[in-house]
């Protein structure tokens, strides 16, 4: 199993710090925070980014996130699209194989029905935009009670209506705990249909206080690490884990120590320690 840095965990450092800090810390894979991309090409390019990655050994796996696709005004929605096109080029031109996008607000008195026909109908559109440049959408619940999809197995039901090659999930233990999902929801997943597994642990807190500011590093909070990666030994995921931390303690930290320790917690956590680096679980 491949292990990626999220650039959420280490937000206040620049994108090639968070390259240096990955390759540092011996990670495979990188999740490029798209405002630390927007920031670095204003003074570089793609091949420079493409060659500093190359020189650290790794690989780019996403671009994260275009935020709220979903239940948009005609306007937004627009922009929506454009940054579909902007994001999804680069990607293609990087070699970077998912661009993570999550779903809108949960509007007042909508129906399942609705949240699943809208969202379908976004995904189609988006993805065949990102079709053009060979690259994958990769469709992340929230368990917040505001996002309009907030469980995993709501997710997977419009991933599977979707049925395009280029749309799958993204499984966060963070909202996965967070948004009450089921274990069967796990079990029922297609693997090849999971683009991304982020970790992260949270505070013991009752779940109606949770904020991505009480995330922790994988094995040190309450989050269900060993039953989720049961399930996914069950059904045989094992591409790649990221480690996502919205934690500003962790923020105004060295990000050089960050990266070592989220990478040390999440082979820890997930009982990685002795396999050979992109090997199984």
């Amino acid at each position: 199993m491949k292990i990626a840095l999220n650039g959420a965990t280490t937000m206040h450092a620049d994108l090639e710090t968070d390259v240096k800090a990955a390759a540092a810390a011996g990670f495979d894979l990188i999740e490029i925070w798209a405002a630390k991309l927007r920031e670095f090409l204003k003074t570089k390019t793609n091949a420079d980014l493409k060659r500093l990655l190359d020189e650290h050994g790794l690989e780019p796996y996403s671009i994260n996130s275009i935020e709220h696709i979903t239940f948009r005004s005609a306007d937004d929605y627009a922009k929506i699209k454009a940054e579909t096109e902007e994001l999804t080029a680069i990607a293609g031109a990087l070699g970077c194989p998912y661009v993570v996008v999550v779903p809108g607000k949960l509007p007042e008195n909508a129906t399942e029905d609705a949240i699943i026909d809208e969202s379908v109908r976004v995904l189609n559109e988006l993805a065949d935009i990102a079709e053009k440049h060979g690259v994958g959408l990769a469709f992340e619940f929230l368990g917040q009670t505001d996002c309009s999809v907030q469980t995993l197995d709501l997710c997977s039901r419009i991933v599977e209506r979707v049925g395009r090659d280029n749309v799958g999930s993204v499984l966060d233990t963070f909202h996965f705990y967070a948004g009450n999902s089921t274990f069967e929801a796990i079990d029922e997943l297609k693997p090849e249909k999971l683009f991304i597994f982020h970790i992260n642990d949270a505070e013991d807190r009752p779940k109606e206080e949770l904020t991505d500011a009480h995330r922790l590093y994988p094995g040190t909070g309450i989050l269900p690490i060993k039953e989720i990666k049961a399930r996914f030994d069950k059904i045989g995921y094992d591409r790649m884990v990221s480690i996502e931390i919205f934690r500003p303690e962790y923020w105004n930290e060295d990000p050089f120590e960050v990266a070592r320790k989220a990478k040390e917690a999440t082979e820890k956590a997930l009982g990685l320690e002795s396999s050979a680096a992109g090997g199984s679980w």
